[in-house]
């Protein structure tokens, strides 16, 4: 089961309410600076730092933001809840005191799970055997590196593992279900409105039963009107068993919902004795058969997989180019700015569920300049699929023109290493640009040049998965083309460069090598700056010298000679991304202790 951050604090209570942590701050004696961690009912991975100050209780919310950091509103981020609390114990920084003396739990009072806790591990698990169909060892791998986005996903659609979700019944039948059997007050249930497709809740109380909407806004929160906003509708439920928020009563029985099945037909009895002949052949057979046919088998990792499918949405919508407007809720948070407009955070709907994207919004005022450029990059990154480059979901022509991508939430790769050193190791690193590596090979295999690869333009969906970004330069050849030659020069990053860019504009799979070269170093440098202060004039005298950047402090020589053979000066001596991803995989697996994929014999010897 996945762990909580919080699991290894000695003052984290898990999920408790606000008057079960008042009666434990009570019971430690109220001193001023007391305090405990609680998960928070209303946003999803969030805490609250209840806190004692002059005989008063205090409790602060502490988000999870989309790049995994948390943080109490208008404070400071921090990578964990730990550190959080490590820092505030140090600086009120807009509490009413320091966080000075945590109520530690007592040994007969475990971490308190919550309801999404109980259903989490399996829901994960159902989803990616069913969306991706992968077991064992492979599921472990693809659920690790999807983990946040697979979280929020079943997240949302957790409420239909409830015992109190009846789908979508009309009111009266409803009613009939509240009546049948014993009619406590509180006693309740949530279906889906026929009329609007969202939630309605029906509750007993003195032996009538009461209907309210459950209100959804443009953000995707869940509320009853005026009352506290929720992620998701269990988050709702669970906070009315607690305060009525406008109800009659709070909440306090649910009413069950009983499945009847039909009894099975013929078709359906022969399908079942046929699944278990195939799971005695093949999962069975083996355990008595050691030299059985499938003895040799080895689970297929996600990086072994030349196709890999993306959990983030519904595949039927990734064939549309265009998304309509109404499938879009745009957070005013941005995550980062440029000359063409902002890049802001979003929700884009589809028939799964929510899936948070980020949405490149177009300045009005440079309309005219970029909207042709901004057009291209998305009519290239639409004919992208691959898991180690950013897709591009579709484009939106409504108040301004806006490219929805997936998101990435942790960021560049450069600015994540420089704040992250002391906890990202070599093979961490070695495995990221692995994985860059296959996704560089996937565009030279489709005849695409990045031609603006660089650390800035990997991002990360968390520590250790990564993503191609970024293909406003990207150039797609024809069928019979080697190389694309650009018209003028433009705004370059020379420093990423191979010597035929900077003398003649020529660019190819070869030239995004040598950007690769210069990318490794930056990862192995924890986010350095290449060639340090110099200029670009000086970086080219400097290349046609014969001299490189110098191997990183702590890189592996292995690593730092792949980066040389990648600054081979003439371009037909350079190794291509075939050759670069084999060198890649095979010094991964030989620090790791996962099992190797089959590869070629040669792909263990240095890059000539």
């Amino acid at each position: 089961m996945a762990t909580d951050p919080a699991a290894e604090l000695p003052f984290f209570y898990g999920s408790i309410s606000r008057s079960e942590a008042e009666e434990h701050l009570k019971l430690a004696g109220m001193a001023d600076g007391l305090f405990l961690l609680r998960q928070c009912l209303r946003s999803l991975g969030g805490y609250v730092v209840s806190l004692v100050w002059n005989v008063e209780f205090h409790h602060y919310s502490v988000e999870k933001q989309l790049n995994s950091t948390y943080c109490i509103a208008g404070g400071k981020p921090h990578c964990g809840p730990a550190e959080l609390c490590e820092f505030y114990s140090n600086d009120s920084d807009g509490l009413v005191c320091t966080l000075r003396k945590p109520c530690l739990r007592s040994p007969d009072n475990p971490i308190r799970a919550g309801v999404f806790d109980n259903l989490r591990d399996n829901m994960l698990r159902e989803y990616v055997r069913q969306t991706w169909n992968l077991e064992g060892e492979a599921m472990e791998q693809a659920i690790i590196s999807q983990a946040p986005q697979l979280e929020k996903l079943i997240a949302t659609t957790a409420h239909e593992r409830m015992p109190w979700y009846h789908s979508k019944i009309p009111r009266q039948e409803g009613e009939r279900r509240l009546y049948s059997g014993a009619q406590p007050d509180g006693k309740f249930l949530i279906r889906d409105r026929e009329e609007s497709g969202t939630f309605a809740l029906s509750l007993m109380y003195g032996k009538t039963t009461y209907h309210y909407q459950i209100l959804h806004d443009k953000s995707g929160k869940y509320s009853m009107p005026e009352g506290t906003k929720f992620d998701t509708v269990w988050q709702l439920v669970e906070y009315l068993k607690m305060k009525p928020d406008g109800l009659v009563t709070v909440l306090r029985e649910p009413c069950t919902h009983m499945i009847f099945l039909p009894k099975p037909t013929h078709t359906q009895i022969t399908k079942c004795v046929f699944l278990y002949i195939y799971i005695y052949i093949y999962l069975f057979l083996p355990l008595f058969l050691p030299n059985f046919v499938v003895s040799n088998y080895r689970p297929m990792l996600p990086m072994d997989c030349s196709e890999f499918v993306n959990p983030y949405h519904d595949p039927n919508d990734l064939k549309k180019f265009f998304i309509n407007r109404d499938q879009l809720m745009i957070d005013e948070v941005e995550l980062g700015s440029g000359n063409f407009g902002c890049v802001k955070k979003g929700v884009f709907k589809t028939n799964k569920g929510h899936t948070d994207v980020a949405i490149k919004v177009l300045k009005s005022e440079n309309e005219k300049l970029v909207k042709d450029e901004m057009m291209r990059e998305a009519e290239i990154m639409h004919q992208l699929s691959n898991p180690y480059i950013v897709r591009m979901l579709g484009l939106c022509q409504a108040e301004c023109l806006m490219l929805v991508m997936e998101m990435a939430s942790v960021g560049p790769l450069n600015k994540f290493l420089s704040t992250n050193k002391d906890k990202v190791t070599v093979e961490n690193i070695v495995g990221l640009m692995h994985q860059v590596s296959m996704g560089m090979k996937y565009l030279e295999e489709k005849n695409f040049v990045h031609r603006d690869l660089a650390a800035r333009n990997v991002l990360l969906v968390n520590q250790q998965f990564a993503k191609i970004s970024d293909f406003g330069l990207s150039k797609a050849l024809g069928a019979d083309d080697n190389y694309y030659k650009a018209r003028t020069a433009g705004k370059w990053p020379l420093k990423w460069y191979a010597p035929e860019c900077m003398n003649f504009h020529k660019f190819s799979s070869k030239s995004d090598v040598w950007s690769f070269g210069v990318t490794m170093w930056e990862a192995f440098s924890y986010g350095g700056k290449p060639y340090k202060k110099m200029k670009g004039p000086e970086v080219i005298s400097f290349i046609a010298s014969g001299s490189r950047m110098e191997c990183p402090s702590g890189c592996p020589d292995r690593m730092y000679a792949l980066m040389k053979d990648c600054w081979t000066y003439k371009h037909e001596d350079r190794p291509g991304f075939v050759k670069v991803e084999e060198c890649m995989r095979v010094f991964y697996y030989s620090i790791s202790n996962k099992t190797p994929p089959e590869v070629t014999a040669d792909a263990a010897e240095p890059l000539k």
